[in-house]
């Protein structure tokens, strides 16, 4: 995300603080609009990331933190999965109408 997600930030901290972020275009923003469950965090990172006040890098990682959440309640969910879960999803079974 540090690497490859593209933001739109600007080139330097000091024209960043002046004009801010360019939401419409900023990918870590875009998935914090998607995965961040707290309605009120989004709309403050918003108001301070537009601004200028909040930096790209402050934004990448909440992001990170978010998705490493995610992810890792993906990963329990997945361990939780027996064999015999599996067959009774798979079963071939006639469908309700």
């Amino acid at each position: 995300i540090n690497k490859y997600a593209f933001s739109g930030g600007q080139d330097s901290v000091e024209n960043h603080r002046k004009y801010g972020a360019n939401l419409e275009v900023d990918i870590p923003f875009k998935y914090l609009s998607f995965f961040l469950e707290d309605d009120e965090e989004l709309e403050h990172i918003r108001k301070e990331y537009g601004s200028g006040r909040m930096l790209t890098g402050e934004v990448k990682k909440r992001l990170i933190d978010v998705l490493t959440v995610l992810v890792e309640r993906h990963r329990a969910a997945r361990a939780a999965v027996t064999d015999e879960m599996v067959d009774a999803f798979m079963a071939v079974r006639p469908l309700p109408n």
